[in-house]
């Protein structure tokens, strides 16, 4: 890991005073919120925590739900977004160009779990705009083999595109967030191409554990592999 530490700018910590809480009364007063496995959570430790990812509506649900304040990275062209970009430039999420590869970002990443601070992140790289998770890609694994440090798989059930619609509405969605239990990975010894492919089949490991916190529909890609270890 690089020895630069990562401090947190005063006006970021001043917002996220008020926007955690407030974006959590929001999804309470416009949905039915249920949050299971906190116990798994090991707070004050650095870890990763892996969700999948539908819609906009899943990183604001899990981060004002933490038991604690995690560091987010999140897709660039979303802060383009009117008023959602504000949003997550007010909380410090930090952008990530998909597809790039960037020094700085993953010497940060490292700086952050070395701080002893979580970090969520999305193994899919993107919202799928459906129920059915798509294939992870290789940054996790990446990120897991360089920190060393625990995985905490996170399933969000009813984060679907149409959640505002619905809830503004008057439905009130129900909304979950099941924490499951961290993964372990040992170090990887493995050497060029064969270091790539498990870097993936840890990847793809996390996803199974996110699938086994998910309904059947959920499971896209990963359908027949999710591996029930519960909450």
């Amino acid at each position: 890991m690089p020895t630069k530490s990562y401090n947190i700018p005063p006006h970021i910590q001043l917002n996220r005073l008020f926007l955690r809480p407030g974006i959590n009364l929001l999804f309470r007063i416009l949905g039915r919120v249920k949050v299971s496995g906190k116990e798994n959570v090991p707070l004050g430790k650095p870890y990763v925590i892996a969700m999948n990812h539908i819609s906009i509506f899943d990183p604001p649900l899990a981060v004002s739900f933490w038991p604690e304040e995690p560091e987010v990275i999140g897709a660039a062209d979303v802060f383009e977004k009117k008023g959602l970009g504000t949003i997550l430039s007010m909380y410090g999420v930090i952008p990530v160009h998909r597809g790039d590869y960037d020094r700085f970002l993953l010497d940060k990443i490292m700086a952050i779990l070395k701080s002893g601070r979580p970090l969520v992140i999305a193994p899919e790289g993107g919202r799928s705009h459906q129920l059915a998770m798509r294939r992870a890609m290789p940054g996790v694994g990446y990120i897991v083999e360089h920190a060393q440090v625990p995985v905490i798989p996170v399933g969000l059930v009813g984060t679907t595109d149409d959640f505002w619609q619905r809830a503004t509405h008057g439905e009130k969605p129900p909304l979950e967030v099941r924490i499951g239990k961290p993964i372990i990975f040992p170090p990887i010894l493995e050497k060029g191409a064969e270091r790539r492919e498990t870097r993936q089949k840890n990847s793809d490991l996390v996803m199974r554990h996110i699938a086994g916190l998910l309904p059947e529909e959920y499971h896209g890609v990963y359908a027949g592999q999710a591996l029930y270890i519960g909450v």
